[in-house]
């Protein structure tokens, strides 16, 4: 036995399989501990020169060495032997003389390893011709099969004179529909063309080797399951290479039309034109024609949809006996979004209503059309015989005005506010309301009972890398975790020097544009950080009245009241925040809760009374200037809060410019927005101009993200200005569809509290788009969104202030060509127009009209100028 090991530590796997063949079971078993020591030897060595050399002669004589099907699987499929491992026909050899049934076994628990585990298809494969038994067709075996088979082209000829030689070739394609992922394997080896898996398969089956209806039912079962693209672009070629002949076509219909009505477009496509051929060869029934219709028509893909209606057209000029029968289907396309789609499928109803027989065909039609504008709704209504239902005066569909939230007051006991701790340093650090609620929850317990707090709290924050260091310092708390600022400042009890908190925190002074919003929220939780650890409040000055970040002046004097009577001494950055959150702009209670501040005889009661009865809130001005493609604003000085606020608060006040330093920006994180935006409830164009630049980057850059403070905006306070406008410009044009959404959301709501300014948003996106910063087939999708929910007047608004921009570029006698989705564009105006009644003159429209052709664009700027132009019969 010490010459097999002799033999395995010096690599000569040759000698080792010659020594196993001479061994018994049980000198086998009594060597094995020994190789297994090895084994754990080699471990952190295995990459080294003498582990190399090694590993291949322990693997042989470990799998050879062991009795047990799952411990021998075990060892051929470790890891350690990854890369240095015996060859398989060694491996195979040296387990030919275990039971048949034994080995199957160890083939099966194999095949049922992972593909990452990367088990060799010719150990698997050598095992099974050993073992005489079926083959496994788990994912692992199918792929190891595949590959192998894919590997050998340049030896053994074609793909499918390779296939004719597997043994057990029906069993291994069958499996293929079955396993998941299997599509960019097929899709990989032996590429496309005459040698691809598609064009094999296809030739065995049309010689016999494969059985033609388990084909053709497996790549239809396949594709009714759907997947990924790469496996249903290879089954959908592999099932149009079989070529079904119309009877199989005919047996298959159910199938035909259910991936005609939920498959991928390509797929479906497939099915549609099977379903048409069948269709105009008069084998497939109305009542079948019409399911299928009705299933596509139902579809968002406008090939789809007007492929279907062509046919429709077709199948009813060739028998008009199925009018009863198919029209119905068309009450679905009447209130489809594309107008194309809708225009031919009224011009269907036109040429075929006379043939209707059943009264309740001419109803489903009529209560269709109720989906399309009054133009076509007459259209059909007429064409129908019916009498036109007078139209009702347009009413715009807008959300409802969101009605800001009361804050809570925080938690009472310590125990359930360290749950809240809890939740938001699990993750709802952008969650502002729960933020500013915990944080007056946190200053009241720490004054009340700070040993009880500190108890409840240990437990939530133990796990923190800053709870058991010597010393706290800024560098602690990178990445903006504020909340955890003011714990250490609760939980740290060692003197001044174990909590140090700055003047100043490391990102407020980055020199970028967002740095004065970072400084003042920065400052105030550092300074109560520093007082709860030394001296807390009984609780804060500014902690908001409502979800907007508003608070309430009479609020505010009462808390000012309460600190007088206590003699607590005013932190001074919480009451600088303060006096930013208070209301202002309902001047009558501002003037009374001003009497009430001077009245209290502190230098803060007074401070309060001067700001509440002070002309505001006031914005500075700006002015409009370009970077590249961009758009951008800036803006001047504020005096009114550069004078009387904490250092930390005056860049507030300070000018914006478009050449500030972004390249030491570190305010990447999301998180911080919704507290910004709580800063200033009441001048939200201060918060808007500054982040400005980031929403210009949706859309010229393509980032993510940056639209989704755009909502809290719009429901906040303060003067709707050019700003926030702008940043809602660019983000309805934003790359990514979250962005679109939550600046359509921004301008439902800037609509439904009548703070937008259609006519500044209009001209703003048209020139964006002249610029190329928004891209129209972006901007196609944000609006349409919010078309969508009603509101027709409100888009069309904005896009007839958007489109005198885009149509002046296509004047002269040369005009270039017109942007991508200028056509949707139109199409879309004319339909808010047209729901709208919408009248009047859209500049340059008419030239763009009287242009010859009859290009998409053409007969859309047709359409909307007719629209605008033409009265509606009622």
């Amino acid at each position: 036995m010490s010459s097999l090991m002799d033999a395995v530590r010096a690599g000569r796997i040759a000698e080792v399989a010659s020594l196993l063949d001479g061994m018994t079971d049980a000198e086998r078993r009594d060597i094995f501990p020994e190789l297994k020591a090895l084994r754990k030897e080699l471990r952190p060595d295995r990459w080294s020169e003498r582990g190399q050399r090694i590993l291949p002669a322990l693997h042989l004589a470990g799998a050879a060495c062991q009795t047990g099907a799952a411990a021998v699987a075990n060892w051929l499929a470790a890891t350690d032997f990854l890369w240095a491992s015996a060859s398989p026909a060694r491996l195979v050899d040296a387990l030919a003389d275990r039971d048949l049934v034994w080995i199957a076994d160890v083939i099966h628990r194999l095949a049922r390893r992972p593909v990452g585990a990367r088990v060799p298809f010719e150990l698997m494969t050598g095992l099974v011709r050993l073992a005489a038994c079926p083959v496994p067709t788990t994912d692992a075996y199918l792929q190891g099969w595949l590959r192998h088979v894919g590997s050998t082209w340049a030896r053994l000829g074609s793909l499918s004179d390779r296939l004719r030689q597997e043994p057990q070739l029906a069993e291994l394609v069958a499996a293929l529909f079955e396993i998941e992922d299997i599509g960019s394997v097929l899709g990989w080896i032996a590429g496309e063309g005459h040698n691809s898996w598609p064009a094999s398969l296809a030739r065995l089956t049309e010689d016999g080797t494969l059985d033609r209806k388990s084909m053709l039912d497996g790549c239809v079962a396949r594709l009714l399951r759907g997947g990924r693209a790469s496996d249903v672009r290879v089954f959908l070629q592999l099932l149009q290479a079989l070529a079904p002949t119309p009877q199989e076509e005919r047996e298959r219909v159910a199938d035909w039309t259910a991936l005609a009505a939920d498959a991928a477009s390509p797929v479906a496509g497939h099915a549609q034109s099977v379903l048409a051929g069948l269709a105009l060869a008069g084998e497939l029934p109305p009542r079948r024609l019409a399911e299928m219709s009705e299933a596509v028509l139902f579809r968002t893909e406008k090939k789809l949809l007007r492929a279907q209606l062509v046919l429709l057209g077709k199948v009813l000029a060739q028998d008009a006996s199925g009018v009863d029968a198919l029209l119905p289907a068309l009450a679905q396309a009447l209130g489809h979004p594309d107008s194309e789609v809708r225009e031919r499928a009224v011009k269907l109803v036109e040429r075929h209503a006379p043939r209707i027989g059943d009264p309740r065909v001419r109803e489903v039609l009529l209560a269709g059309a109720e989906q399309a504008g009054p133009v076509l709704r007459a259209r059909v209504a007429e064409a129908l015989g019916s009498v036109p239902v007078p139209t009702q005066g347009y009413e715009e569909a807008l959300p409802p005005v969101p009605v800001p939230l009361r804050l809570a007051p925080a938690a009472e006991s310590a125990a359930e506010l360290a749950e809240e701790v809890g939740a938001l340093l699990a993750g709802g650090a952008d969650d502002m309301v729960a933020f500013e609620r915990t944080l007056d929850g946190l200053v009241r317990h720490a004054h009340r009972d700070p040993r009880a707090l500190r108890e409840a709290l240990e437990p939530v924050v133990s796990r923190l890398s800053w709870f058991t260091a010597d010393t706290v310092h800024a560098s602690s708390f990178f990445g903006h975790r504020h909340l955890e600022v003011v714990l250490a400042g609760l939980l740290r009890t060692s003197p001044g020097e174990g909590f140090r908190a700055p003047l100043q925190d490391p990102l407020s002074g980055a020199g970028c544009v967002h740095s004065p919003l970072g400084r003042a929220f920065n400052a105030r939780i550092w300074e109560i950080a520093h007082r709860v650890h030394a001296d807390p409040p009984p609780f804060l000055l500014s902690t908001p009245t409502w979800s907007t970040g508003i608070l309430e002046p009479d609020e505010l004097v009462t808390r000012l009241g309460s600190y007088r009577e206590l003699g607590v001494r005013v932190v001074p950055a919480d009451f600088a925040q303060a006096l930013l959150r208070v209301r202002r702009q309902d001047h009558t209670a501002a003037g009374a809760a001003a009497q009430r501040a001077a009245a209290l005889g502190s230098p803060e009661g007074t401070r309060l009374a001067q700001w509440l009865t002070a002309d505001g809130p006031a914005l500075p001005p700006v002015r409009r200037r370009t970077v590249g493609p961009r758009v951008l604003l800036e803006s001047g000085e504020l005096a009114e809060l550069q004078q009387d606020f904490p250092p930390d608060f005056q860049p507030l006040g300070g000018p914006v410019t478009v050449y500030q330093e972004r390249w030491r920006c570190y305010h990447w994180d999301a998180d911080l927005r919704p507290h910004w935006t709580a800063l200033l409830p009441e001048r939200r164009e201060l918060v808007a101009v500054r982040l400005l630049r980031d929403f210009s980057s949706l859309a010229v850059d393509d980032t993510r993200g940056a639209a989704g403070i755009l909502p809290r905006l719009a429901e906040s306070d303060g003067a709707a200005g050019p700003a926030l406008h702008l940043g809602v410009a660019y983000a309805l044009g934003a790359r990514h569809e979250e962005d679109r959404l939550a600046a359509v959301d921004a301008l439902l709501v800037l609509a439904a509290r009548g703070q937008l300014d259609a006519e500044r948003l209009g001209a703003d996106l048209g020139e964006l788009m002249g610029r190329g910063a928004v891209k129209p087939v972006r901007l196609v999708e944000s609006v349409r969104t919010a078309a969508a929910t009603g509101a027709n007047s409100t888009v069309w608004e904005i896009l007839r202030h958007t489109l005198p921009a885009l149509l002046a570029g296509l004047a002269g006698d040369r005009p270039p060509a017109p942007p991508r989705g200028l056509a949707d564009l139109l199409a879309l105006a004319a339909d808010c127009a047209e729901r709208a009644g919408a009248r009047g003159e859209v500049p340059h429209l008419a030239q763009t009209a009287g242009r010859g052709g009859s290009s998409r664009l053409v007969a859309q700027a047709r359409r909307l100028r007719s629209t605008l132009v033409t009265e509606v019969a009622a």
